[in-house]
């Protein structure tokens, strides 16, 4: 099955970073007929396309586009170039390869909503990335694609590049806008959301390098040429990173759906395994998402935004990390929660103490001290965790430990200390993998 690129133009037009190729091979087309547009016919026109925000969450772009106010008034657009998932490097060859595209479909985003601004927030290692994108920048606006009059239109926008300080929370959008405003990346509670109240207090689009990507195409080629790849719920072209046990790791763009398979990613464009070694787990969304058995099931099941619900999780970023049967996923779920302990910004109780709690348990797996109440312990402490934190980043920290107990429960009783357990008088209760999300503690009877 060919590559289909959308976004990945950069691997068949050589050094398309640079304004004068990109200009000749259509760019800033779709931004110069975008402004002949009205701005609701734009947003039209990509919430027809059915495209969805590719940073993780998959909400429709159009419909994001949809919520803020009309009027007069100060309102932005954001980029999400805060790359900062483990396994995840999509945007980043975005950045450095085809940022025009980005720019371009940013400041279509910002004319559909009449937007006065366009802030780049790249994460705080991305130093050469901001440089490439403040060339583009100027570029762009030297020759009137930024600035007071965008393609000869009555419409005026600026773009800025703001660089953040290596938090892991940035991603996650209002913590980005804390960030971009100057203050600690703390996560706001919603309501208001962006749309109405965003950056400055003043109404804000937040979007994806890789959602942004595709906007020109879809202004270019219209919403029905966009949706002739993919599937009805998940139209248009993803982009996997690919990494971990596979000979040719890297970003690979496919349509959503048919032969788009974990198995194809795995085994036709990784190649396999270098190890020869059969696949064992897979991680379809980085470390926020559950690791999935590498079943017949998991591996063939085309993939869509909701083609791993079954399994309690999403294709998110598409951040594909894959595990051979070499790997203790005890080990593998100790280093997920050490980063989340790291990278929690501490705000709320249940994610700060919880990641803290589970490191420690985790530590003792490491040291050879865990024993049946302590995997028993982790299980209770992420399901206390789930649904009562302030952003996302809590619900994903939870996900390595519950799924990895659910589908690789025999990894960690190859990890239990050899001292007998459970102690004297604590009475074993069955732990039933299958009701895992109903079973949120272990119940058993402690004689005194």
């Amino acid at each position: 099955m060919p590559q289909q690129h959308i976004v990945l133009r950069n691997r068949e037009i050589d050094n398309l970073a640079d304004f004068k190729i990109y200009t000749k091979n259509g760019g800033y087309e779709a931004l110069a007929k975008a402004v002949t547009m009205t701005p609701d016919e734009v947003v039209t026109e990509v919430k027809n396309s059915g495209l969805r925000g590719r940073g993780g969450a998959g909400f429709p772009t159009g419909t994001k586009w949809s919520f803020v106010p009309k009027g007069e008034g100060d309102k932005y657009v954001c980029v999400n170039a805060d790359e900062s998932e483990p396994g995840t490097f999509k945007d980043r060859e975005i950045l450095e390869y085809n940022p025009h595209q980005m720019i371009e479909g940013a400041l279509i985003a910002a004319y559909a909503i009449q937007a006065t601004a366009v802030y780049l927030y790249c994460r705080g290692e991305f130093w050469d990335q901001a440089g490439i994108l403040d060339r583009a920048v100027e570029d762009a606006r030297k020759k009137g694609f930024i600035g007071k009059k965008v393609a000869g239109s009555t419409w005026g926008c600026e773009v800025y590049t703001h660089l953040g300080a290596g938090a892991y929370i940035c991603g996650e959008e209002t913590a980005l806008l804390e960030s971009l405003e100057g203050n600690r990346g703390y996560p706001r509670i919603r309501p208001p959301f962006p749309a109405i109240e965003g950056l400055y207090a003043k109404p804000t689009v937040i979007n994806n390098v890789e959602t942004l990507a595709n906007v020109p195409y879809i202004i270019n080629n219209g919403a029905d040429a966009y949706r002739k790849f993919g599937t009805q719920d998940s139209p248009g072209t993803k982009v996997y990173s690919l990494s971990g046990h596979v000979k040719n790791p890297g970003n690979y763009e496919l349509p959503f759906g048919g032969e788009t398979t974990l198995r194809y990613l795995i085994e036709e464009l990784g190649g396999g395994t270098p190890s020869g070694l059969k696949v064992k787990g897979v991680l379809p969304a980085g470390a926020s998402a559950a690791i999935l058995p590498a079943t017949d099931q998991v591996l063939d099941t085309p993939i869509t935004y909701d083609a791993f619900k079954p399994w309690n999780t999403a294709i998110g970023s598409a951040s594909v990390i894959v595990l051979d049967e070499s790997v203790d996923m005890v080990w593998a779920a100790s280093k997920m929660i050490h980063f989340f302990n790291h990278e929690s910004c501490g705000q709320c109780t249940p994610c700060r103490e919880g990641t803290y709690w589970l490191a420690r348990l985790y530590e003792r797996a490491e040291d050879g001290l865990m024993d049946f109440d302590d995997m028993n312990r982790m299980n209770s402490v992420a399901a206390q965790m789930k649904g009562k934190c302030i952003c996302a980043l809590g619900e994903f920290a939870v996900n390595p430990v519950m799924a990895t107990i659910q589908h690789f429960r025999a990894d960690y009783e190859r990890n239990f200390s050899p001292v007998p357990n459970p102690r004297p008088g604590v009475t074993e209760v069955p732990f039933h993998s299958e009701d895992l999300e109903e079973h949120l503690t272990i119940k058993r009877e402690i004689t005194h």
